[in-house]
């Protein structure tokens, strides 16, 4: 698995963003190739569970059972964005904090909040 300089799985050691321009939209993630796998194999399980979750409406299944899968899925997202975020946070925080971008912790703020609702 690549590793950053500070030693943290999950993220290789590649810029967060695109040349001088740093605008939002050219802005890019670099996972490694195994935690891509990870997150996409985590996705399409959800991916599965929404389906079940339709499937139960569409069959009139007790609502009780239907939203404890509910509860589930948001679990599962929850531990997607959790894995992101340390991701996020270990690299590219760190790089444009170092870089001297630091308004980089309102912007983390707000997602961190978006996350909690």
């Amino acid at each position: 698995m690549a590793q950053s300089s500070g030693g943290h799985p999950h993220v290789e050691q590649q810029s967060c963003h695109n040349g001088a321009d740093k605008k939002p939209a050219e802005r890019r993630s670099h996972h490694s190739e195994e935690m891509k796998g990870k997150l996409v194999a985590r996705l399409n399980r959800i991916e599965g569970q929404i389906r079940g979750v339709k499937g139960m409406i569409e069959k009139d299944t007790y609502c009780d059972d239907v939203l404890n899968q509910i509860a589930a899925i948001q679990s599962a997202l929850n531990g997607v964005g959790k894995l992101l975020l340390e991701g996020h946070m270990k690299s590219c925080i760190v790089e444009r904090i170092q870089d001297g971008e630091t308004e980089v912790l309102d912007e983390l703020i707000v997602t961190i909040n978006k996350l909690m609702k």
